[in-house]
């Protein structure tokens, strides 16, 4: 096999730490890839990453690091919008992230590539982030750098020869993008594969309130059928992956491709296992960005305490198993799943990392959803879905205390405060503090004893 420009080797190591020794088994994964794709020699594997922000940029530079080596056999790319400018503090810090790195520095250097990131930190010259991407830097990312990747600006492009589509876009940029990439597909006899990274839902209250995640997105916007659409989740930090933190993921969806993308995906450091419950899962990780952001508020207003950040921690959380009774009929197998990605979210995640910096006072809401160097923020769209959903009064449920029928929502006061604090812009951040002293609040153990104790799942509301 040629080695492959876009892959740094040293010695006996590739750029993913894996020794050259473990390529047979790498290769025989993507050969059993390929047979199910009915590949055939001279026909290369290809897989097109549609969106680059942190973690769709990870998982493409992954599969490059990985499979990279193999370039009669496969092609990875990825597609970002073209003409998002570097601003010129962005321009600085990462011409100190590039001469911290020798290996990072070295490459540039080779690739005669250096100079232009020395005139963008002198202000001589702007900088793209496409163009930052194939050397190896995702905007929101900069201090991660990655392995260079190919990037194209043109979506037809990107996607009208694709075997395997990557979503690594925002849930509220799904939709309009694979509409547009529907227009690509008309004259393919065969559907390409979809993995969707999106954790984020959208509500649809008409002609009865329902969740829609991002791949029923891409089902109704492309007529890919679901059967050929996955999730891949889980409790990961894109830089933290990169740098070979240990984590796992789920991929879920139709058993056909699951399995053997859960074995094509698999790392030492990355472990994916497979699940069949696909609409689920994705809903759940789009559940914790919610109470994610209240975390990050709770933090900063009470100076990191820890009781706090417990007391916040117990009411979050019985909100969430209560919710989860209302969309599943067996919400017990999603306890374990929710709760490890909502602990990593809490401890790490962007959203939380909004809400710290929102009760600070050091962003606000004036400035939209996405946030330099962080991207979209999807827990307040979120905040917004699972709120006017919750709302309605056709899934109304009998109050605890027997005397009356109310919206699910009136159970949830967190969800309720986040509601007031982001969308409407009744009360300060403080409120969520508030919240958790009001002494008419229930014990978080009643909330998940009305849950399991009454009637309150609604499968309408989350149709697979």
């Amino acid at each position: 096999m040629k080695g492959s420009d876009e892959l740094v080797s040293d010695g006996d190591l590739h750029t993913n730490g894996l020794t050259r020794s473990t390529n047979g088994s790498l290769e025989d994964k993507l050969d059993e890839l390929r047979l199910l794709f009915g590949k055939t020699e001279g026909d290369p594997l290809r897989i097109v990453g549609v969106g680059a922000g942190a973690w769709g940029s990870v998982f493409a530079a992954m599969l490059q690091d990985s499979y990279g080596l193999f370039r009669d056999k496969i092609q990875i790319r990825i597609w970002r919008r073209p003409g998002k400018s570097v601003d010129r503090a962005t321009a600085e810090h990462l011409f100190e992230v590039i001469n911290s790195r020798e290996d990072v520095l070295r490459r540039l250097i080779r690739r005669c590539a250096y100079l232009k990131y020395v005139e963008g930190r002198l202000g001589d010259r702007v900088l793209y982030a496409d163009e930052i991407l194939k050397d190896g830097f995702c905007l929101n990312m900069v201090d991660t750098p990655i392995c260079p990747l190919k990037v194209v600006t043109n979506l037809q492009e990107a996607v009208w020869d694709a075997d395997i589509v990557i979503n690594g876009l925002p849930s509220t940029e799904t939709w309009v993008v694979f509409e547009e990439i529907s227009k690509y597909l008309k004259e393919r006899v065969i559907f390409p594969v979809i993995i969707s990274l999106a954790k984020g839902i959208e509500a649809e209250l008409e002609p009865e309130p329902r969740i829609v995640t991002p791949t029923q997105m891409i089902n109704r916007a492309t007529g890919i059928p679901m059967e050929n659409i996955l999730y891949l989740g889980g409790p990961n930090i894109a830089s933290e992956i990169y740098n070979k933190e240990y984590a796992n993921a789920r991929i879920c969806g139709a058993e056909k491709w699951r399995k053997p993308l859960a074995k094509f995906l698999r790392q030492p450091h990355f472990i994916v296992w497979d699940n069949g419950d696909l609409v689920t899962h994705e809903v759940m990780g789009g559940l914790k960005n919610v109470y994610a952001i209240g975390a990050g508020m709770v933090a900063a207003l009470t100076n990191e305490s820890a009781t706090s950040k417990s007391v916040y921690f117990a009411h979050c959380t019985s909100e969430m198993i209560f919710i989860t009774h209302l969309l599943a009929e067996e919400p017990e197998r999603l306890a374990g799943p929710l709760l490890a990605d909502t602990y990593v979210t809490l401890l790490k995640g962007r959203n939380a990392w909004y809400g710290l910096k929102l009760a600070k006072g050091e962003i606000n809401l004036d400035m939209g959803d996405s946030i330099k160097g962080k991207g979209m923020i999807q827990g307040v769209s979120a905040v917004k879905a699972f709120y006017e959903l919750l709302s309605q009064s056709c899934l109304n449920i009998l109050h605890p205390d027997g005397s009356k029928h109310i919206a699910p929502v009136e159970l949830c006061p967190i969800l309720q405060t986040l509601y007031k604090i982001l969308i409407l812009r009744e009360i300060s951040c403080e409120g969520i503090l508030q919240a958790l002293r009001d002494e008419t609040m229930n014990d978080p153990r009643e909330r998940i004893l009305i849950a399991q104790r009454y009637a309150v799942y609604r499968p309408s509301l989350l149709i697979k």
